[in-house]
């Protein structure tokens, strides 16, 4: 079976706008901005041999004051930019208990399950605590990006991280360290050169 890191959207992979302590989606594909680090951090992922799976809630379409069909331009041009492998998406809200809106694990669920994934085997990563909570139900990993805003009352992280490259540093280094415990001869470089950030996926 294979393993991977299941990806929030917002506050992980691009910039949400904070107000009044809550962090807000964009609006549109035009105010996407992928975070800095964030590239590379796929690279490595990919490098460790994770399968890319974003999994996220957007209950503004629940609300009314977003439209399904702009969430998934959103996400059809992060899919493109950091060729993810899988896209899950609750549209509900908490009054519609759903199986599928974190910190349930039904998004999680599903895509272990169409991708073949070893769920003890891979992380999920969120900067809230329904991120956490989601993962911890699926038998993942988890690691908390933090942000002025994350909450980890019921469920804690089993790791903590600046951003999604620390995320992806931390999970280089513990892989190098196991290898080279398991054989101390084999220490092979399998990572890939530094690329460039090119953060914005639609101009302005």
């Amino acid at each position: 079976m294979r393993k991977a890191i299941f990806l929030d959207r917002d506050g992980v992979l691009i910039r949400t706008s904070v107000r009044d302590g809550t962090p807000h989606p964009p609006q549109s594909l035009e105010d996407v901005e992928i975070l800095p680090g964030v590239r590379r951090a796929m690279e490595i992922f990919r490098a460790l041999h994770f399968r890319l799976l974003m999994i996220t809630n957007q209950p503004d379409v629940a609300r009314g004051t977003q439209t399904r069909g702009q969430v998934e331009r959103i996400n059809a041009a992060l899919a493109h930019a950091l060729s993810l492998d899988g896209v899950y998406v609750c549209y509900h809200d908490n009054i519609d208990a759903c199986a599928c809106r974190k910190p349930l694990p039904g998004l999680l669920l599903e895509a272990a399950a169409e991708h073949e994934i070893d769920l003890s085997a891979s992380y999920m990563v969120g900067d809230r605590g329904g991120d956490i909570a989601a993962g911890a139900a699926a038998g993942c990993r988890t690691f908390l990006v933090e942000r002025p805003y994350s909450r980890c009352d019921s469920t804690q992280p089993d790791h903590k991280a600046d951003d999604l490259l620390d995320v992806a540093m931390q999970l280089r280094d513990k892989t190098k360290k196991t290898a080279v415990q398991r054989n101390p001869r084999s220490m092979k470089p399998v990572y890939p050169e530094p690329c460039h950030d090119a953060n914005r996926i639609a101009s302005r």
